[in-house]
């Protein structure tokens, strides 16, 4: 529900930003930036141009905060929105080396778009997914968020959590199969 900011945690930290408050900031930074680099480089497709837009996005988000109204949407989705069209900005910036196809062409180019029906069933699978994810034990979902989020390799996921790699990866690999046990149909 719009407004409800106690069920949206993302939306009281962007309040407490709105007012300057720096801790509120990095709170929301660990917990949004993940989703938020995720839609940079999803349109940008360059890991480097993604973290640069990514800054931009967070500044941004810290001094435009007391423009987000928790009635008119949901503190991720005026984040997302703040990202996509940075991300946009800088594929339209001159001297960005995007790659084109002719006009004629269009016609025969697939929509990258989903349908109402597609976003639908998306946001479905999107909550299946955090129900599972929840599931998990916190290290196992942890790591398997860290790998899949920030990109880091099975030796970065060991030497950051001090576990030796052979349990790092049979903590994902078990993950993993949990995962695909509780979104099977």
């Amino acid at each position: 529900m719009p407004g409800d900011i106690t069920a949206d945690p993302q939306a009281a930290l962007l309040l407490h930003v709105a007012q300057g408050d720096r801790q509120a900031f990095e709170r929301l930074y660990r917990l949004a930036s993940p989703r938020l680099f995720a839609i940079c480089i999803r349109v940008l497709s360059d890991r480097a141009e993604a973290e640069d837009v990514l800054q931009d996005v967070f500044a941004t988000i810290w001094h435009k905060a007391e423009q987000f109204d928790p009635d008119r949407a949901g503190a991720m989705a005026w984040m997302a929105m703040i990202a996509r069209n940075r991300a946009i900005d800088r594929l339209r910036a001159p001297g960005h080396a995007a790659r084109t196809t002719a006009i004629e062409l269009g016609d025969e180019l697939p929509d990258a778009g989903l349908s109402p029906v597609d976003e639908a069933e998306a946001s479905d699978d999107r909550e299946r997914l955090q129900r599972c994810l929840d599931k998990l034990d916190d290290r196992r979902r942890g790591l398997i968020r860290t790998a899949f989020f920030e990109g880091a390799t099975y030796e970065e996921l060991a030497s950051r959590s001090g576990a030796p790699l052979g349990s790092v990866k049979s903590w994902i690999r078990r993950g993993l199969l949990q995962l695909r046990t509780c979104l099977e149909p």
